[in-house]
């Protein structure tokens, strides 16, 4: 039987210890990670760094290549520098913007306040400063759940900035809900990437699975700017090892090549994470 995750990179995984229960905790990532040969997991939470929890993974064998990322929600402090610096000093490769607590995200669930990016239109000078941080270190900015209008101006700031590595989170959630016709422009403009997710929360703790829409849009985005991941961790969905697999395989079943594949796996996250040459 052919292995389909071998050698593939996952930039987006939740695991345990976190504030709420996942499937899964590092340990036991770990071993998962390394049945499937895979060459690379970025941890994400919501609310800690996990640079140290990476770290600790990666000493303890050579198999998987853990990377450590940070959210930019309130308990960090939101739009804080101080706290991204400190990331990005111990080796953070992932800079998220504001996801739970994003003000956007807040608003589509009825709530109020939350954190924004933007003041009067443009980007706030925390987050340039922020931004200024992540293009030094040449990591990877992270859009999470802020809206569509807001996506666009933060990322022309970014660019501004020189901040080469950009990804667009999971485009098709709800939350976020970005057009196509708006993903195209993006992608043709300031060559960004899109990190399409297994499943989607649709209220009431339920989950769709998202393969078929992910499907659709890379087909029309472009293989080239896609990124699968699997945002996997919740107790509602598979446990991580079945995610990814059940995702490839549907790619695969429904005539994407697997040079196509190795794109979207392995070449655009080795590019972002620092794998290969550039």
């Amino acid at each position: 039987m052919i292995n389909l995750t071998k050698g593939i990179i996952d930039m987006h995984v939740h695991s345990y210890p976190d504030m709420r229960e996942r499937s899964h905790n590092d340990l036991e990532l770990l071993e998962q990670a390394k049945k499937l040969e895979v060459s690379g997991i970025v941890i994400k939470s919501h609310h800690m760094p996990t640079v140290e929890r990476a770290w600790f993974l990666n000493k303890l064998q050579s198999d998987v290549k853990f990377f450590g990322s940070m959210t930019l929600n309130k308990a960090v402090g939101g739009l804080n520098p101080f706290a991204v610096n400190y990331a990005l000093e111990m080796g953070a490769k992932t800079i998220w913007l504001p996801t739970i607590h994003a003000s956007n995200h807040l608003k589509k669930e009825d709530k109020g306040g939350g954190i924004t990016p933007l003041k009067d239109g443009k980007v706030k000078t925390p987050l340039i400063d922020i931004l200024k941080l992540i293009a030094e270190r040449n990591a990877i900015l992270a859009t999470g759940h802020i809206s569509p209008e807001e996506i666009i101006t933060v990322i022309e700031e970014a660019k501004k900035q020189n901040v080469n590595k950009i990804v667009v989170t999971h485009p098709e959630f709800h939350i976020v809900g970005m057009p196509i016709a708006l993903q195209r422009k993006l992608a043709e403009t300031y060559h960004v990437f899109f990190e399409r997710t297994y499943a989607q929360p649709i209220g009431n703790g339920k989950y769709k699975i998202n393969l078929e829409t992910n499907l659709a849009s890379a087909k029309a985005v472009g293989y080239n700017s896609t990124i699968i991941a699997s945002d996997s961790g919740q107790i509602e969905n598979p446990l991580w090892k079945d995610s990814i697999n059940e995702y490839i395989k549907y790619f695969k079943d429904n005539g994407v090549s697997q040079q196509d594949i190795d794109v979207m796996t392995k070449t655009n996250p080795e590019k972002l994470l620092g794998f290969v040459n550039e």
